[in-house]
C-alpha cells in the first residue's frame, strides 16, 4: 500500500500498526511528522521499547548483522518493539535489503518496523520496499510543487485553528518560497501570537470554524514578530538585499548575539557558494552541484542571484573575510567584529563591495 506520507496520521488513528512502514521523500517535515505519527501510535500501543539502526557519515551502512539480530531476539524489556531503520540515501544495499525484506516475508509479532529515507523516486524502489509494502504502508513525501503549497499552508493553518483568507494564504506562501519548514515554523508562530492577542472571551471560545487571518493582520504580525537571526541575514546577503544586512546586522547586535555564534552558518553558505562558482567557472553541471551541496530547492534561487553577482575569486576573497571576523572575534586581530561582520555581508549582497575587501 502506497499513499501520500501526509495522509498517514490519519490512516494511523485508532486502527493497529502493521508489520513494517517506509517513509521516504525529498520533504523533511513532512517525512519527520509522518514518523513522528507512527512513534506515537506505538507508544499509543503500549509499545516503549526502540532501537534504532542509521546511516552515519560517509554513507556507512547501518549494522545489518546486527538488525536480522535484532528482528529475531526476544525483547528484554518489553512485548513489542519499534525498530527504526534510517537511509539517508534511501538505497539500503544488496545486504540490507535482503535483511529487510526476509523480515518483511515472515514479520516478528514483536517488532514495528519503521525505515525512512530522505531522497526517493521511482528508481529507489526495489524487492526490499516491495516486501514493506506487501504486509505494511508505503508513505512517500513527494515535494510539494508551487501550486499545491497554498493548499497546503491553508490546511496546516486550519489544523493550528486559523481561518485564513486567499491573500493570507497566497502572503504566506509567497514569504516561504517552498520550504515548508518555514511555512510550519510561520503558521505556529502566529497561532501562539493571535492566541495571546485575543481577548480572553475569545480566546476561550475562537470562532467557528478557526480565527480569522487575513493578508493585513498576517502581515502586521509577521512584521511585529520579526526576529532578526542569521537565516535572514544569509537570505538578504545571497538574495543581493544590502539595506536589509544592515539592518539585520544591527538588529543581531541589538539583541546581544555573539559574532563567533554567527559565522558556523555564515562560512557553511560561503563554503557551498564557493563550490558552486567553481562549477558554473567550469560549465559543469550545476544542477547536480546543488545536489551534492544538498542545497534544497527552494534556496536555489537565491544561490543562482549570488552566482550572477560573484566569480570563484570573489567567494575566496569573502571566505578569507570570514576568517579575519573570526580572529577579531576572539581577540587574535585588531579591529571591530560586528564592523568586520558587517563588511563580509554587504560583499556578498553587492558585487561592488567585494572590491573593498581587496582593498581592504
Amino acid at each position: 500500500m502506497e499513499i501520500g506520507a501526509d495522509q498517514l496520521a490519519a490512516r494511523l488513528d485508532g486502527a493497529p500498526l502493521l508489520p513494517a512502514y517506509l517513509i521516504a521523500g525529498a520533504e523533511p517535515l513532512v517525512v519527520l511528522e509522518a514518523a513522528d505519527a507512527v512513534r506515537a501510535a506505538a507508544r499509543r500501543d503500549g509499545i516503549a521499547e526502540r532501537e534504532v539502526f542509521e546511516a552515519g557519515a560517509g554513507q556507512r551502512e547501518p549494522d545489518w548483522d546486527g538488525l536480522a539480530a535484532t528482528f529475531n531476539a526476544p525483547s528484554l524489556f518489553a512485548t513489542r518493539r519499534l525498530v527504526e531503520v534510517r537511509l539517508p540515501t534511501g538505497k539500503p544495499g544488496k545486504d540490507g535489503g535482503a535483511v529487510i525484506a526476509e523480515f518483511c516475508a515472515r514479520p516478528s509479532p514483536d517488532v514495528v518496523l519503521l525505515v525512512t529515507a530522505e531522497e526517493w523516486s521511482r528508481q529507489h524502489g526495489g524487492a526490499w520496499s516491495e516486501a514493506i509494502g506487501r504486509v505494511g504502508c508505503i508513505a512517500v513525501a513527494w515535494p510539494i510543487k508551487p501550486h499545491e503549497l497554498p493548499g497546503w499552508i491553508e490546511r496546516r493553518m486550519r489544523a493550528r485553528g486559523l481561518s485564513p483568507d486567499r491573500d493570507a494564504v497566497a502572503f504566506l506562501a509567497e514569504r516561504v518560497e517552498g520550504n515548508l519548514l518555514a511555512a510550519a515554523q510561520e503558521i505556529d508562530k502566529l497561532a501562539l501570537l493571535l492566541r495571546d492577542a485575543a481577548p480572553a472571551e475569545t480566546a476561550r471560545a475562537p470562532m467557528r470554524g478557526g480565527r480569522a487571518v487575513d493578508a493585513a493582520t498576517l502581515q502586521a504580525l509577521v512584521a511585529d514578530a520579526a526576529r532578526y537571526d542569521v537565516f535572514r541575514l544569509v537570505d538578504a546577503a545571497m538574495n543581493g538585499q544590502p539595506a536589509m544586512v544592515l539592518r539585520v546586522v544591527a538588529g543581531l547586535r541589538a539583541e546581544g548575539e555573539a559574532v563567533p555564534g554567527l559565522l558556523g552558518m555564515i562560512v557553511m553558505e560561503l563554503q557551498r557558494g564557493a563550490a558552486l562558482a567553481r562549477v558554473q567557472a567550469k560549465g559543469g553541471n550545476l544542477a547536480a552541484a546543488f545536489k551534492a551541496q544538498r542545497v534544497w530547492d527552494a534556496k536555489q534561487p537565491m544561490y543562482k542571484r549570488a552566482l550572477q553577482r560573484h566569480l570563484p575569486e570573489a567567494w575566496d576573497a569573502m571566505l578569507a573575510q570570514a576568517g579575519l571576523v573570526d580572529r577579531i572575534a576572539k581577540g587574535r586581530a585588531a579591529g571591530d567584529a560586528w564592523l568586520a561582520l558587517e563588511r563580509l555581508m554587504l560583499a556578498l549582497a553587492d558585487r561592488g563591495a567585494v572590491r573593498m575587501l581587496a582593498a581592504g
